[in-house]
């Protein structure tokens, strides 16, 4: 694929600076929401089970992604811009905070505060989920993967709601990160 991009490549520490300050914005939106809205953490509870049941939906997430990307051309497209941009100038064992810290810091404000703030409902989820995608937004060509970040929302939203358990969309948040982030730099390491 040709590197026919828009932008200046980033530098490793560029990106892990993005990623740590955007993190860090993420929680003090979360916390202040929570604060002066007086709105609740949706409940954490660690278990066992949570913990594969969140296992299982990355699984899902990665696999599903993978076959969009295949079948595609827009999302691959899309997607590939994305990883270039983020993943390229960072080394193999950066995949850990790129899992850490958006699989973090997004789950708490996007399904941990705001869905409670607005309800607790579909509707919570679908909105929250939108902005969600638009977090994710590098611009309007990369409306599909835009969409797919909603997609993803959604799912965790739903997850959590039925559920009733934040640690869930959690680690399924951090292992995809993690590990679609690995399979991208272990195939590309040579590129």
């Amino acid at each position: 694929m040709t590197n026919n991009f828009e932008f200046e490549p980033l530098t490793r520490p560029q990106v892990l600076t993005v990623m740590g300050v955007t993190a860090i914005l993420l929680l003090i939106v979360a916390k202040a929401w929570q604060y002066l809205g007086s709105v609740s953490l949706f409940p954490i509870a660690f278990s066992l089970e949570a913990i594969l049941i969140g296992l299982g939906i990355a699984g899902l997430i990665i696999l599903t992604s993978s076959g969009i990307y295949k079948i595609w051309p827009a999302y691959q497209r899309s997607a590939q811009y994305y990883l270039e941009l983020v993943l390229k100038p960072l080394a193999i064992p950066d995949t850990v905070w790129l899992g850490l810290l958006p699989g973090l810091s997004e789950e708490l404000l996007f399904r941990g505060v705001m869905i409670p703030a607005l309800g607790s409902g579909m509707v919570a989820v679908i909105v929250s989920s939108l902005l969600f995608g638009v977090l994710h937004l590098g611009g309007i060509q990369q409306w599909p993967y835009g969409l797919w970040a909603t997609a993803v929302g959604i799912i965790l939203g739903t997850m959590m709601i039925i559920t009733g358990n934040l640690l869930i969309p959690i680690v399924a948040h951090i292992i995809t990160n993690f590990v679609s982030s690995l399979i991208w730099k272990l195939e590309n390491k040579s590129k």
